[in-house]
């Protein structure tokens, strides 16, 4: 492209840079000045931090569109032009003239699919490609008839030399948006108008990730609602979270919510480690049903009478009495904690009327000893005390309790006496200690640790399970497992609130009030200040026409007005909220994801607007599945779509040559995804000792490092291997990253194929694959996803013969 093409290029940008330098210029005056106001109603002060909101949005979507601002313009057949870029950016005439359009506008969409076949009115595309605000190169495509004969039109990729020099760029440790090179298959799926779960099925390389993440800013743009609810994104793992979480602030968007499925319950860090057999057992959905008898079990009724210890007393609750209590509390739908606050009332009842009927049953001699006889029964002096403390008239001792003027029964003990028994019997230790017996308060941590901990209660509560899986199960209490917060999530939907939260609540808007109060009393306080202050200024019988705040406003008013609202974002929100309903849910490797999981994902959107994006031939977990059908219909039925990447844009053909074979296996019906580019360097095997590997691979490592630029490595080796072989190559390689949450911008990374799962690297490599298939039964997948990892560049380090996965790739010495 001519240096004169590029510098009229180079204005056009230039205004664009200076308008959004205006409007950013003007956001940040607007915040500022919202920021300052303060005082004013309530509905002021919420539309000030409505305000503040909107303003500081603004001010992050002008910083994120910094670098890349326009990256492409599209020249129609009927003469006009679009410039293409991460935002819209209009002029400031009265009509607002676009001067940019935002990629995700409809009239943006035939840069990403317009083909010499099908133009779509564009007459020709320009990628332009920047480096901070100066345009490095311009690249055109010419959509006409003669086009069809180019390389580029029958593959049907977009932009073919800037993609390529985004695929072959050095990757950096974070992943970066591809808004600039988005291709047609992509964009159909992120501009999709499916409102149930669509589901993206794409082999290595394919974009997924990127594909969701952009459906997610896309969605966030035309569907303005969803920012009140925000976009939940679901990763597999911390690592990959981070590896990815700048790519939707570049894009300008922060309503989002980024977690693992075991962060998702709020005040649980899910650290804990467990075998892949018991991950494998929680996430199955015959969970649910366990999970729901533990919680049955504790409101099992007791198997007879019990006795409970009160005062010098023993009251008796018949197992009749437990039973009318249950039904009663389980009559409406009301979860466990909520029912138990009606079963304690029903059990005070019937052990407030015993004692009463025992109190009403004395009759005193003259001298205030009980007597026999009328068929009351006896009680002893501790019941008298007991009458004497309920408000029995110490005149009366040695009448006929039951007997009123005219000598007929009446009942001694009036509702309010009856009331305070009710009370005192409530405070008991021993009635306390038994109704906690009966019918517990429960959290989900205290149901499962005491389910975990004691082989009885998972006996009655997993029956379908053999003995050996509720082997696998038990365990002593302290901390959790990603697979329990599926199984936490389940309790919780199950028990409602505990009477810690009520309580906690209610004295939250015990105190709320009691504050209001008192900023009502010092807000009267200082208008009577204000109105003596006026009368001891004036002279007798003098009246002032200068009006006070006293004259203006009333004190709740004037409390109103110095009352601080404060605002956190949705996402802040969102996090700590456990009931949270999310407007869209966007998973990825949601290949892993058990069936519990999807339970509490489904949860967290209720109208089942989802975008899920994964790889079933890349599933390593044993709880996770190879199909897509299986696992939604029990869940959605019919209201989902299932929508195909084809194109490998990541991954070389030589390396997917060599992965073919081991796909092929993995399930024959998959098509590898077709590569659009070629290296020209083999993938490599080496034969080594079993005890000199590690030394091999420091070695092998630190010469790749050398040649490998600026980019990245991965050095990909068995769970059980990591710390010995990351070790060795720390050595040879000061500063490499390994461990639970690796750093995966330095230039070398010792991983897992569990943390490598949706990472890209220049150059891999893999260390022992026998003992990666050994691993799992899913170890085949496993090798898969270790072996589709590198963009440029890939080794096998194996001890002893190569495993038949990796035979055929070129031996070197």
């Amino acid at each position: 492209m001519s240096n004169s093409e590029i510098e009229r290029e180079q204005e056009y940008v230039s205004t664009l840079y200076r308008r959004v330098d205006e409007l950013r210029e003007q956001a940040s005056e607007r915040l500022a000045g919202a920021l300052r106001e303060n005082g004013g109603t309530r509905q002021a002060r919420l539309e000030r931090e409505a305000a503040v909101a909107r303003y500081a949005d603004r001010v992050a979507r002008f910083d994120a569109a910094e670098n890349g601002l326009c990256f492409g313009r599209l020249d129609l057949c009927d003469g006009g032009r679009h410039y293409i870029g991460r935002i819209g950016v209009f002029d400031d005439s009265d009509d607002g003239d676009p001067l940019l359009i935002d990629w995700r506008a409809p009239a943006a969409r035939p840069f990403y699919v317009a083909t010499a076949a099908a133009p779509e009115g564009v007459r020709r595309r320009r990628h332009i490609t920047t480096r901070d605000r100066r345009i490095v190169n311009l690249d055109d495509e010419v959509l006409d008839s003669e086009a069809l004969n180019d390389d580029a039109g029958k593959e049907g990729l977009i932009g073919e030399a800037a993609l390529l020099v985004a695929v072959n760029a050095g990757r950096t440790g974070r992943m970066r948006d591809i808004v600039e090179t988005l291709q047609a298959e992509q964009d159909e799926i992120i501009r999709s108008g499916h409102r149930g779960v669509l589901v993206v099925q794409g082999g290595p390389g394919t974009g997924k990730t990127a594909v969701a993440l952009h459906r997610a800013a896309y969605l966030l743009y035309t569907h303005r609602h969803l920012t009140e609810r925000g976009v939940l994104v679901v990763g597999p793992n911390a690592t990959f979270l981070r590896y990815i979480g700048q790519v939707l602030p570049g894009l300008g968007e922060t309503n989002v919510v980024l977690s693992t499925v075991g962060g998702l319950f709020p005040g649980v860090l899910a650290r804990r480690a467990e075998p892949p057999a018991t991950a494998e057992i929680k996430g199955r959905a015959v969970m649910a049903e366990v999970v729901a008898a533990a919680v049955r079990d504790r409101q099992a009724a007791p198997g007879g009478p019990v006795e409970i210890p009160y005062g010098d007393e023993t009251l008796r609750l018949e197992e009749e009495d437990y039973r009318r209590a249950a039904e009663t509390a389980l009559s409406g739908p009301v979860l466990h904690n909520q029912a138990r606050r009606i079963f304690v009332r029903e059990i005070l009842d019937v052990l407030t009327r015993q004692v009463a009927e025992r109190l009403e049953s004395v009759v005193l001699d003259d001298s205030g000893e009980p007597l026999d006889g009328d068929g009351r029964g006896t009680l002893g002096a501790a019941d008298v005390k007991a009458l004497l403390a309920a408000g029995y008239p110490e005149e009366l001792l040695g009448t006929d309790p039951f007997a009123d003027t005219a000598g007929e029964p009446r009942p001694l003990l009036d509702e309010a006496d009856l009331g305070e028994l009710r009370r005192e019997l409530a405070a008991g230790p021993g009635v306390r200690a038994a109704l906690n017996e009966l019918w517990p308060t429960l959290t989900p941590q205290r149901l499962l640790e005491d389910l975990f901990a004691d082989p009885r209660r998972l006996a009655s509560a997993a029956p379908g399970l053999t003995e050996a899986e509720r082997g696998l199960l038990l365990r002593e209490p302290g901390g959790w497992t990603p697979a329990d917060v599926p199984l936490l999530d389940e309790a919780a939907e199950l028990l409602g609130e505990d009477d810690r939260e009520a309580t906690a609540q209610a004295a939250a808007r015990a105190r709320a009030a009691a504050e209001r109060r008192e900023e009502i009393a010092y807000a009267r306080g200082v208008l009577d200040i204000s109105v003596g202050s006026r009368s001891s200024d004036l002279e007798e019988g003098e009246e002032s026409e200068i009006l006070t705040a006293a004259d203006l406003l009333g004190a709740e008013e004037l409390a109103e007005r110095q009352e601080v609202v404060t605002h956190r974002t949705v996402a802040e929100r969102a996090a700590a909220d456990r009931a949270w309903a999310f407007g869209h849910v966007i998973v990825d490797e949601a290949q892993e994801l058990s069936e519990m999981a999807w339970r509490l994902l489904m949860r967290r959107c209720p109208t089942r607007s989802m975008t899920i994006v994964g790889d079933v031939a890349q599933t390593g977990d044993a709880a996770g599945t190879s199909s897509w059908s299986r696992v939604l219909r029990p869940l959605v039925g019919d209201r989902w779509r299932l929508a195909q990447l084809t194109v490998n844009y990541r991954t070389p053909t030589e390396i997917m040559a060599a992965a073919a074979d081991l796909l092929a296996t993995l399930d024959p019906a998959l098509e590898p995804p077709r590569s659009v580019r070629e290296t020209g360097v083999p993938p490599w095997r080496l034969t080594t000792g079993p005890a000199d590997l590690p030394q091999i691979l420091a070695e092998r490592t630190a010469r790749e490092t050398a040649s490998l630029g600026e980019g990245r490595m991965a050095v990909i080796v068995p769970d059980a291997r990591l710390t010995e072989l990351a070790a060795a190559v720390a050595t040879a390689v000061p500063g490499a990253a390994y461990g639970a949450d690796p750093d995966l911008e330095r230039r070398v990374v010792v991983l897992t194929v569990r943390q490598a799962k949706g990472l890209e690297f220049d150059s891999v490599l893999i260390a022992d694959p026998a003992a990666i298939l050994a691993a799992s039964p899913r170890g085949r997948n496993d090798l898969y996803v270790a072996l589709t990892r590198a963009t440029q560049r890939l080794g096998v380090l194996h001890p002893g013969p190569p495993p038949v996965e990796v035979a055929r790739m070129t031996p070197t010495a």
